[in-house]
């Protein structure tokens, strides 16, 4: 089995923001926010993911994790 897995939490804690401060700075609820940081997302759209790159200071790879799972 295989999945992506995401670290989103691991890099706010890292930058210290805040769920809250990183959805508004997005443009995006706060409960869709937690959707994704839960791996619950069937998806994530590029300019959302640029985004959180942006004011995260960081890379995609460093938020999404390609795991095989046997």
């Amino acid at each position: 089995m295989e999945k992506i897995k995401v670290n989103l939490d691991k890099v706010l804690k890292d930058r210290q923001v805040t769920s809250k401060e990183l959805a508004e700075q997005i443009g995006i609820t706060e409960a869709n926010l937690s959707i994704l940081k839960t791996g619950k997302a069937k998806g994530i759209r590029f300019n959302t993911l640029m985004s959180i790159c942006r004011i995260l200071k960081c890379q995609p790879g460093d938020i999404l994790e390609y795991i095989v799972e046997d």
